[in-house]
């Protein structure tokens, strides 16, 4: 019989403890991660480049995503047709059925295939065709009667392809293939014919994706002969002592001649030290990358390349070029294959850029039928909304309340940052590091707004209820709803962390009533955008069939608190989906695939952007979206 799987309602985290097994038992690796509720195990494993064998894009049709989950699991039929009873009975389970509603640990067992899909993004599935061709070849010596020159020889022995020679495989060419007796791989990007190497190396073709944020930079390594991740890695930006935001760093560079150079060299050391991460985490030389991918916004894309990014940042908004030339990756500040190839996402605007254009290449928003929004939640909060035939696109300028910005207890997710609100009888937290709270994160701050709209402490405008409606609406909490004195005055607080039970407000981790405007803004200029997309293609918001939340916060924002709070439209939770990192999915496609790769670039055919700052019912709209 099917056990029925208990419903969840969005909100939370839960944490799931990875065992990634391996033939070689001290190359078996440990792996936690965290994730919201209701996301299924394949999913946050292909997330944090953890890799379980699929080839059918998780719709658990391959029975090939096979995982052993510790403790009570709901079992599926698909799961039935899998496991025998005794499997079923030790936890084994389908790890694209599984939804993590509670924490979890999961054994995952080598990779027994080389998988010939690499699934990638939400419910995309990518053919490997990568730009990256290995070709082993055994060639006849040259002697007085077969006088080919050692290039013609070599290409007269690669059948299937057609490469251009350059210079840097001309130099090496005569040395390697003498030393390696004729028997050598040649190493093809594109067209181009790169390098020759002695003997076979055809199983070593890597490649890394990055995912250029303006806070954080995600790099993946990617084996493009299997289309696997093989090591993830993670770290703020370099640029950040020049600003938190795209328009600080821009404004660095007009006030200082000198900032340029300065925010490229940061750039290029944050792609390199990430690169140097993932090859030492992954066992892999950099000269075995031969090819980079780089999705990011305009105005990063333009600072890594050293453009002066002053024209994205002051009307009409012009950028350099939509598609950055090809280039190589040396030119990117990497040490890696001296040929290494960069390429960099095309942009449809100076605030929809390469970074969303991979988002909607993984999430598929030009070929899903269904009605779908998606929203890459930031200081600058991108919107793309699809019909199933049309895709428009547009920009929010949210400000810098999501990523603690602005607040007085704010702060970015890391140890310490509260990031779940609950509030009934007392104050329940989610602490990220579950240590003492310091302050509050993104997410923390959305579900703290959502929590005292529902207890009735903050009211529909957004402003603290009195202390006599506070004891009647909610009498257990009314005691930690107080004032503290501040430059602009006395200011309404929620006391939501006290270090010892008699710290001054002043003290303590605190929600202001400036915090909670704040929020206001942020999320009125975001619903503002999604309801004129909205409006301009003649729905409503009940026809939206899917939300995709995108990026880092949007993975961890609760789903029910961005409901409440107007934040997405009023839908049931479970059409809003945590899309995950799907700029760098979309980075990692490319270089999977030149078939996707030419899809991003059609892209910039088949999306309309729509300039918000220029629409007379703008701002009667953000005013109509302020309240909750």
């Amino acid at each position: 019989m099917i056990d029925a799987e208990v419903p969840h309602d969005g909100t939370g985290r839960v944490e799931l403890s990875f065992t990634v097994l391996d033939a070689d038992p001290e190359r078996t690796a440990k792996r936690q991660v965290r994730v919201p509720p209701g996301v299924t195990v394949f999913d946050s494993a292909s997330w944090n480049g953890i890799a379980i064998d699929s080839t059918c894009g998780g719709h658990g049709t391959c029975h090939k995503c096979k995982v052993k989950v510790e403790g009570p699991t709901p079992i599926t039929r698909h799961d039935q047709k899998t496991f025998s009873r005794d499997q079923l009975d030790e936890g084994w389970r389908l790890a694209c059925l599984v939804n993590a509603t509670r924490d979890l640990v999961v054994d995952v067992p080598p990779l027994t295939t080389r998988p010939k899909a690499a699934t990638v993004g939400v419910g995309r599935q990518v053919i490997l065709r990568p730009a990256i061709q290995k070709r082993y070849v055994e060639l006849e010596e040259p002697t007085l009667a077969d006088q080919r020159t050692d290039l013609d020889r070599l290409l007269d022995a690669i059948d299937d392809l057609e490469p251009v020679a350059d210079l840097h495989l001309l130099r090496r060419l005569p040395t390697v293939l003498r030393a390696a007796d004729f028997k050598v791989t040649a190493v093809i990007v594109d067209e181009a014919l790169i390098d020759v190497e002695p003997g076979d190396t055809t199983k070593t073709q890597y490649a890394i994706a990055f995912d250029l944020g303006t806070t954080t930079v995600v790099a993946t390594l990617l084996d493009v002969a299997t289309g696997t991740p093989v090591a993830v890695a993670s770290m703020l930006n370099r640029q950040q002592p020049f600003g938190g935001d795209v328009i600080t760093r821009i404004s660095a560079t007009m006030m200082d001649p000198e900032a340029l150079g300065r925010l490229q060299r940061a750039a290029a050391e944050t792609l390199s030290t990430l690169a140097t991460q993932v090859c030492t985490e992954g066992g892999v030389e950099p000269a075995q990358v031969y090819e980079v991918a780089v999705a990011g916004n305009a105005t990063m894309t333009a600072l890594v390349l050293g453009i002066d990014p002053e024209p994205l940042g002051v009307a009409p908004f012009i950028m350099s070029s939509p598609q950055p030339p090809d280039m190589l990756a040396s030119e990117l500040g990497l040490t890696l294959h001296p040929r290494a190839r960069a390429t960099l996402f095309p942009a449809l605007g100076a605030y929809v850029g390469g970074d969303i254009v991979a988002g909607m290449l993984a999430s598929g928003m030009d070929r899903d039928k269904r009605t779908r929004l998606f929203i890459d939640v930031g200081t600058n909060c991108e919107i793309v909304l699809s019909d199933g035939d049309r895709i428009l696109s547009t920009a929010a300028p949210a400000g810098p309340a999501f990523e603690g910005g602005a607040i007085r207890c704010g702060m970015r997710a890391a140890d310490g940052a509260i990031e779940v609100v609950k509030l009934g009888d007392d104050v329940d937290l989610g602490v990220i590091g579950d240590v003492e709270p310091r302050g509050l994160c993104g997410s923390g701050l959305v579900d703290a707004v959502a929590e005292l709209v529902k207890v009735g402490l903050l009211d529909a405008s957004g402003r603290y209820v009195t202390d006599a409606v506070a004891k009647e609406v909610a009498p257990s909490l009314a005691d930690r709803l107080t004032t503290i004195s501040t430059e602009r005055g006395e200011e309404r607080i929620f006391v939501l962390h006290r270090p010892t039970p008699d710290a001054e407000p002043e003290d303590c981790v605190v929600l202001t009533q400036r915090d909670v405007r704040e929020l206001q803004f942020a999320k009125a200029a975001i619903s503002t955008g999604w309801t004129l997309l909205l409006e301009e293609l003649g729905l409503e918001h009940r026809d939206i069939q899917q939300v995709l939340l995108a990026g880092s916060f949007g993975s961890y924002l609760s789903a029910a608190s961005a409901v409440r709070i107007g934040l997405v439209p009023q839908l049931p939770v479970l059409r809003i989906v945590a899309a995950g990192n799907v700029a760098g999915e979309g980075a990692k496609m490319a270089l999977l695939s030149v078939r996707e790769r030419a899809g991003a670039r059609a892209l910039l055919e088949e999306v309309t952007y729509v300039e918000l700052s220029d629409r007379p019912e703008f701002n009667d709209r953000f005013v109509d979206q302020l309240g909750f």
